[in-house]
Parts: structure tokens; C-alpha cells; sequence
């Protein structure tokens, strides 16, 4: 569990730097057409489901590692 909070911390850290960092860029002809076209948000779902499935995964993965290793102890 200790892994996936630290996993969890740094995927913040490096949100929260991207995001702080975005907002100094001045908006290019690209922006503006995803906008105006609506397709940002598909583009935002997209990543949005894919970080959700990768921490899904990991949480996953914790918790049948630590299952394995309490299943080891015991033997």
C-alpha cells in the first residue's frame, strides 16, 4: 500500500506542475480549434479514463501482491 500512495503522490506532483506550467503558454491555432470544435473534451475523457484504469490496475496489482506476501508468512 505504501508503493500506491507514493505512486499516487508523485502522479499529483507531476499534475499539478503540468498544469501550473499550462497556464503560462499562450493559446496556438490548435487549442482553439479543439475548442471550437468540441473535440477538447473527448481528447480530456479520453486521458481522464486511461489514468483511472492505471491506477484501477495498480490498486489491483497492491493488493494481490500484499495477499501473496501474507499468504507466504503464514507458510
Amino acid at each position: 500500500m505504501n508503493i500506491l500512495r507514493k505512486a499516487l503522490a508523485v502522479a499529483m506532483i507531476l499534475c499539478m506542475h503540468n498544469a501550473l506550467i499550462a497556464q503560462t503558454v499562450e493559446n496556438t491555432g490548435s487549442e482553439d480549434f479543439m475548442n471550437s470544435n468540441g473535440k477538447i473534451y473527448v481528447v480530456v475523457a479520453v486521458i481522464v479514463v486511461i489514468v483511472i484504469a492505471l491506477f484501477a490496475y495498480l490498486f489491483y496489482l497492491d493488493r494481490k501482491i500484499a495477499r501473496m506476501e501474507k499468504e507466504h508468512d503464514q507458510q
